[in-house]
């Protein structure tokens, strides 16, 4: 089976929904239906984050929603258990977020093993080296079919953008600032000037903008110069209020992402 995300961008789509949120949060097995409810809102890819007890880049939503989770127990062991049956109902792309002291802990090419056997399809590991994921692990995820997905920032120079287009199978994650997670800074002339000097490179890899995109109108603003954009914060806010009701638990999923893509 070819990798879900070489799929999904070959297929030329646009406006692409890619949603993060916390494995573990707000409830420790509510991991898979949080999936399961996004894919059948109309998600066209999903980050589910590992959670860290120092989550440096993350704002505080998800560094809250870290320590919710790791206070549920969350463990890497768990969550590979979690979503071991994933692909019997859910079908699009699924990547693992996380820090990389949790992944070498476990051990990286045990976690790849893992990643394989559960159907995940790529990793976004933003404090992983550029030279040590090359020098490393590249053989190591590509025996596992897993795609690496690097971040790019503003303050990112030329050679490194180039060398991570070099080396990416997949997207590239566009920083929208130089913010933490969840900074709701809208577009504004500086940012526009960023993504036109992304998109002026021609890189061969599709890219996905995330940071600060929490509405309608931020999700299609950021759309204007990629092919998607990713939002967390906002997903995670709403998890926060879950109703305790099995029935109606996850409609709010649903809720949330109608209104980000809905016309």
């Amino acid at each position: 089976m070819p990798n879900r995300l070489s799929s999904l961008f070959e297929s030329g789509r646009k406006n692409l929904l890619s949603v993060y949120y916390t494995a573990g949060f707000p409830e420790l097995d509510d991991t898979l239906p949080i999936a399961e409810a996004l894919q059948n809102s109309g998600a066209d890819l999903i980050e589910i984050g590992i959670p860290f007890s120092d989550p440096i880049a993350d704002g505080p939503v998800i560094q809250a929603s870290n320590d919710v989770a790791l206070k549920n127990g969350m463990k890497l062991n768990v969550l590979f258990s979690q979503i071991k049956e994933m692909r019997e109902s859910v079908d699009i792309p699924v990547l693992l977020m996380g820090y990389f002291n949790p992944i070498f802990q476990f051990g990286v090419e045990n976690f790849c093993l893992q990643c394989k056997q559960c159907g995940i399809d790529g990793l976004i590991i933003p404090d992983m080296p550029l030279w040590e994921y090359e020098q490393k692990w590249k053989l190591v995820f590509e025996k596992f079919d897993l795609f690496n997905v690097f971040l790019v920032t503003p303050q990112t120079p030329l050679n490194r953008i180039l060398k991570i287009d070099d080396l990416s199978s997949s997207f590239i994650y566009v920083v929208s600032s130089s913010a933490v997670t969840g900074v709701k800074n809208g577009s504004n002339e500086g940012q526009i000037e960023y993504f036109n000097r992304i998109n002026s490179l021609k890189l061969k890899s599709p890219i996905l903008i995330g940071f600060g995109i929490s509405s309608k109108t931020s999700f299609k603003n950021a759309c204007k110069y990629s092919n998607g954009a990713i939002i967390g914060s906002a997903f995670i806010d709403v998890l926060s209020g879950l109703s305790d009701k099995k029935k109606e638990r996850y409609s709010p999923v649903g809720q949330f992402v109608d209104s980000i893509i809905s016309e």
